[in-house]
């Protein structure tokens, strides 16, 4: 019977799966099958992309195998097989099996190859290859593969998969024709490498003998297991023919830049070139001292545990320190004995001044051997990275002088430079665009850019977006009768960026002039205009849910806990309450049809499903605007049972400042999710540009840029994320955003960046310019710093309702940074009200609620206990402020005002709040 014969073929297929695997080249293959769908044919490809083709050959089986089998499924399996070179494959199914013997030679001689592969690998490919394929170790179609493959990605990419597919076609007496190929092509040392230990095992032979009785197999066995357990291959870092190119200068000594694609192993790199570096100074009897800056403190765990630690523990001492190690606080000690430490720029920064100021002893430049710089496209403007490199500069500049003098030059460590893209620095021409990355290269003293296929990157999907939008009709509606109520005429589209820049200024204007109708016109109107770009973002009901929120704590605001307090509400603020109040049930009522719902969202949703139904195994991040948005994705794939049938697991990532009004993710909190996507417990990450930059998240197979784009750089950096052969970049844009019109403009930008890489030569002139701009720019903060202005001459107005809050004589300063004040008349102006979502605690100190203005109900700052002491802290964006009798139409922190306050004398208050021992008997 038919369906005897097919369950023999099964069985035979099934018994021989784990050699068909080792022996099938997948994509010629398919060419030949018919009976397997075209979807599924699809899958297999992306699957020999991702994974390889023993992955792939797997799944193909599989679908193989499926029921019900097509009349002649056999034989055209078989013949596909045969057709695509695969005859050793297609002997097993013909029972022409090899002599146990024979097969059992030919597992030792691939597990021989796979050994030896290091050394193999540095093969002549382009001379090798043809003489294989004279020989038919490999078909005409292998041949052509392997020089494209040598073509694009270089020799060694070349050389493995020439091996690759010498050891899938299986050739009868494959092993000794190859080493008949490498002894004709003068490859001798890999000739006498391979023979040797066949040589030896004929020697060593007894009649009837055979490659695995001579004792090879055990070493071949011994071999892996060393490696397994992070021997001699682990603790040798291989390079990529690329990756050595670009890093051949750095081995040399030179100070250079290496720009390579995120995802393309720039911290590899580095890390060979810190061993090296390392291996080289001990050789010559000096030591070396290794400082690897980044600007994220996530980045120095990753860099510690990932790269550094693994391949340089067993000959160096490695050490990382960040802001939230204990370490920090003795940072000298720490790079006196470590070779190599991995920290946040400041910290450096703060012990390189120490050494200057004579605070303690401090770290000098002079200490270190090597610096590297990630992301080193931020030494510029001013930064931490910027002023490192100026200490730099200035001592070359003098050692310049003492060679002159014939004096001995202070030793300088050698900088190498890390970045996926230095960028163009918002230039529209090329001249421009040369000078910005001649600058970053001045500042980073880099004789040049190292390069390697800079810019080629898939094209991005675009898509614009109509859509029919009630409910943002009914906020355009809502906020046209504000604008006509404040006698304000924007000009601005409602919903775009520029009309959020427009409602800003206008509510700082409005403070200034103590307009006050106009003032909290523009704050609702702000809100209004954001709860517009939520609608055209995420779920409209996020969008109500947002404004709802904001419209019960703007009333709460107007209600005193103590019913002694009359808060006042003006004119202004009840037509503002009415009007959301007038048209609340109607937005509820749109955001609960989801025939209204933005298309971007729809698009959105059809992009994932798409990439998880056919991925085998999807894994991607979706980079959204805001916090809010960001939560809101996540929130709205783990509530979508379609999301959840295909496997979806979804969590977001956020900054963790405390600019915005939404919660921040604690740095253990944004390590744990990444973690998490690292593992395979999340799949799908929701970001903010947070996780663009820098941080090790592998394994992503697609990106998708929500609504969002900044400049080239990011661009780029949110491209590389996806790491896969096969992976994806996608550009949704949602209403008003204009990203497709940006990203056209990062492409130009992209473009001219390449160019002027190309063109940049001479870097001096730069770096002395660089100087005096430096000295010019810390003789300004110097100045600007100088807090010589009279504390009482400054005022702090409530922001809501024009009232005298303090003046500056009242305010005193904790830990040089939380301004307080604490006099009894300023307590009788203001109420504490509870806020949980404020909480925060440090080491003496902890905030748990706010104070509002009694009058009106403006928040004023947050109320601090600060060892046992409650201390209403205030800030300065919640007031109107006047120094000198001239206003401030803008200051968002304290520090933009040059007035010196005095210190918080707590051992004063502490006294005040708890009488002495003494009184207390006293009073007795």
């Amino acid at each position: 019977m038919e369906s005897d014969n097919d369950e023999i073929k099964e069985r035979l297929i099934e018994d021989f799966r784990p050699r068909l695997k080792q022996h099938i080249s997948v994509e010629p293959v398919l060419d030949y099958i018919l009976f397997i769908e075209n979807d599924q044919k699809e899958l297999i490809r992306q699957k020999a992309k991702t994974e390889g083709d023993p992955a792939a050959a797997n799944l193909l089986i599989t679908a193989v195998l499926k029921k019900p089998h097509s009349p002649g499924w056999f034989k055209e399996f078989v013949d596909a097989l045969s057709n695509a070179g695969c005859q050793l494959a297609a002997d097993y199914m013909q029972d022409n099996l090899p002599e146990p013997e024979v097969e059992a030679e030919n597992d030792t001689c691939v597990r021989l190859i796979r050994i030896l592969i290091p050394s193999l690998l540095d093969m002549n490919t382009n001379q090798v290859c043809p003489h294989c394929s004279a020989k038919d170790l490999i078909t005409q179609e292998d041949s052509e593969i392997i020089t494209a493959e040598t073509t694009n990605k270089g020799n060694r990419s070349g050389a493995r998969e020439l091996l690759k597919r010498i050891i899938m076609r299986g050739r009868p007496g494959w092993f000794s024709t190859f080493l008949d190929v490498l002894r004709v092509t003068q490859h001798r040392d890999l000739y006498q490498l391979m023979s040797g230990a066949s040589q030896k095992a004929s020697n060593t032979a007894s009649p009837g003998f055979n490659l695995c009785n001579c004792g090879l197999l055990t070493y071949a066995e011994e071999l892996s297991s060393m490696a397994a357990d992070g021997g001699p291959e682990k603790a040798d870092i291989v390079l990529r023919d690329y990756q050595r190119d670009v890093a051949r200068p750095a081995l040399e000594g030179k100070n250079i830049i290496i720009c390579l694609p995120t995802g393309s192993g720039k911290t590899r790199v580095a890390v060979y070139i810190t061993k090296k570096h390392l291996d080289d100074r001990r050789e010559g009897g000096q030591s070396g001292k290794v400082v690897v800056l980044v600007n994220k403190v996530p980045l120095v765990e990753q860099h510690f545990s990932s790269e550094f630690l693994p391949f340089l523990k067993d000959r160096y001492k490695v050490e990382r320190v960040s802001g939230d190690s204990q370490l920090k606080i003795s940072f000298t000690e720490i790079v006196k004995n470590n070779d190599v430490i991995i920290c946040t720029a400041q910290i450096l920064e703060n012990y390189l001044e120490r050494s200057v100021s004579g605070d303690d002893e401090g770290v000098h430049l002079s200490d270190l051997t090597l610096i590297v710089i990630d992301e080193c496209h931020h030494t510029q403007k001013g930064g931490v990275y910027n002023h490192i490199m100026m200490r730099f500069l200035k001592q070359k500049h003098k050692n310049s002088r003492l060679k002159k003098e014939e004096k001995e030059p202070v030793p300088l460590p050698q900088i190498l430079g890390l970045t996926a893209s230095p960028g163009v620095g918002g230039a529209t021409k090329m001249e421009k665009a040369e000078e910005h990355i001649l600058r970053i290269c001045a500042n980073l003293d880099a004789s040049g850019i190292m390069t390697w296929n800079l810019g080629e990157y898939k094209k991005q999907e675009a898509k614009k977006i109509i859509v029919n939008d009630p409910f943002g009709d009914v906020i355009k509606k809502i906020m046209n009768a504000i604008h006509e109520h404040a006698e304000l005429n924007p000009t601005f589209e409602l919903g775009s960026q520029n009309y959020e820049q427009w409602v800003v200024q206008t509510e700082r204007d409005a403070t200034k002039e103590e307009n006050h109708k106009v003032r909290v016109c523009a704050e609702h109107l702000r809100r209004y205009n954001e709860g517009l770009q939520l609608s055209n973002t995420i779920r409209m009901c996020d969008a109500f849910n947002f404004l709802n929120k904001y419209q019960e704590e703007e009333m709460k605001s107007k209600t005193a806990p103590d019913s002694d307090v009359v808060i006042q509400i003006t004119r202004t603020e009840r037509f503002l309450f009415n009007l959301f109040k007038d048209n609340q049930q109607e937005l509820l009522e749109l955001a609960k049809q989801p025939q209204y719902e933005n298309d971007s969202l729809s698009k959105l949703r059809a992009k994932i499903l798409q990439e998880f139904s056919s991925r085998e195994e999807a894994r991607g991040i979706i980079f959204t605007k805001t916090r809010r948005s960001a939560i809101a994705l996540s929130q709205w794939i783990q509530e979508n049972p379609k999301f959840d049938d295909i496997g979806v697991k979804a969590s977001y990532v956020i900054g963790g400042g405390d600019q915005s009004v939404v919660k921040p993710m604690t740095s253990a909190e944004q390590k744990d999710v990444l973690k998490k996507f690292s593992n395979g417990k999340v799949n799908l990450l929701i970001a903010t540009t947070v996780a663009e930059e820098g941080l090790d998240i592998s394994a992503c197979n697609f990106v998708i840029r929500y609504g969002l784009v900044t400049n080239e750089i990011s661009m780029i950096q949110a491209r590389g994320r996806a790491r896969a052969e096969d992976s994806s970049y996608t550009l949704v844009e949602t209403k008003n955003s204009g990203v497709a019109e940006k990203e056209c403009v990062n492409e130009y930008r992209i473009n001219m960046m390449n160019k002027a890489i190309e063109k940049i030569r001479a870097l001096n002139k730069y770096q002395i310019q660089a100087i005096m701009e430096e000295k010019i720019r810390m003789t300004k903060k110097k100045q600007k710093g100088i807090k010589n202005e009279n504390a009482t001459e400054l005022k702090l107005n409530c922001r809501g309702c024009s009232k005298l809050a303090c003046t500056g004589e009242n305010i005193q300063i904790i830990e040089n940074m939380h301004r307080v004040n604490v006099s009894s008349e300023f307590s009788e102006l203001f109420i504490l009200r509870e806020n949980s979502t404020l909480q925060e605690r440090r080491l003496d100190y902890e905030t748990n609620g706010y104070i509002t203005c009694k009058d009106c109900g403006q928040r004023w700052g947050s109320m601090m206990l600060f060892r046992g002491i409650e201390c209403p802290c205030l800030h300065v964006k919640n007031f109107a402020v006047t120094l000198n009798g001239k206003k401030i139409s803008k200051c968002s922190k304290w520090s933009e005002l040059p007035v010196k306050f005095q210190a918080f004398d707590y051992a004063e208050h502490a006294n005040r709040m708890a009488p002495s021992s003494d009184d207390d008997s006293d009073a007795e």
